[in-house]
């Protein structure tokens, strides 16, 4: 498969996102939970797709939960892997500065303090799950917005592999999402229960976080 980037004519900074922004902005700000189907240009999400399957897949790691001290791999929780976007590539550095473009865009039209973004893609071999779960616990982590942006060309419902948001902890139910290619759905982290059904084959995925600056004397802000 042939890695395609975007033409060297055309930066992320020459297409027009303000629509895009606005309607993540207002369904935020309505709903706390946002999902745009199409939502990044073609070119946009080739690239980011083609880039991705041509990765080392020793550059993946088994996913874990929690951070540094609290940092452990539990199987029964997930099973997917990841690999954490650092923008030394041309794809990645493009990938990181659309999310600064959306992080500085929300902080003027909704005032969330957002300080900076981490960001990784994930890897969903068949039959790879992350069960029901919170991207940050209430005043226990900075991460405010969560961001899932999915690159699977030709998904349909018997592949499996949705995403479910419940809407709050008597929710069963959930709302499904299909991992369709360009397909984005953002929430706020600390609200939104989530999870990861398994799928038929394997899914690709790029998880970020829009983050708050706790720095203290102590502590630098993002840890690493």
């Amino acid at each position: 498969m042939q890695y395609q980037p975007i033409p060297s004519c055309t930066t992320v900074a020459d297409i027009d996102f303000t629509p895009l922004f606005d309607q993540i902005a207002v369904d935020l700000e309505t709903h706390g939970v946002a999902v745009i189907p199409e939502a990044l240009p073609a070119t946009m999400a080739l690239e980011l797709y083609h880039y991705y399957r041509q990765l080392n897949g020793e550059l993946f790691d088994e996913a874990g939960i929690g951070r540094k001290q609290h940092f452990h791999h539990n199987e029964k929780v997930r099973s997917d892997k990841v690999c954490w976007i650092d923008g030394t590539s041309a794809t990645g550095e493009r990938w990181l500065t659309w999310l600064e473009m959306l992080k500085v865009h929300l902080n003027r039209r909704l005032f969330l303090g957002l300080f900076s973004v981490e960001s990784h893609f994930a890897h969903y071999q068949k039959g790879d799950f992350y069960k029901r779960h919170v991207d940050a616990f209430r005043g226990e982590s900075n991460r405010v917005l969560s961001l899932v942006t999915y690159l699977n060309p030709q998904w349909s419902e018997t592949d499996g592999g949705q995403l479910v948001i419940y809407h709050d902890k008597s929710d069963r139910a959930g709302t499904k999402i299909l991992p369709r290619m360009g397909t984005m759905v953002l929430f706020l982290s600390e609200v939104f229960e989530h999870e990861v059904l398994p799928a038929q084959k394997d899914r690709y995925s790029i998880a970020s976080w829009f983050r708050l600056n706790t720095t203290r004397s102590d502590r630098a802000d993002p840890p690493r």
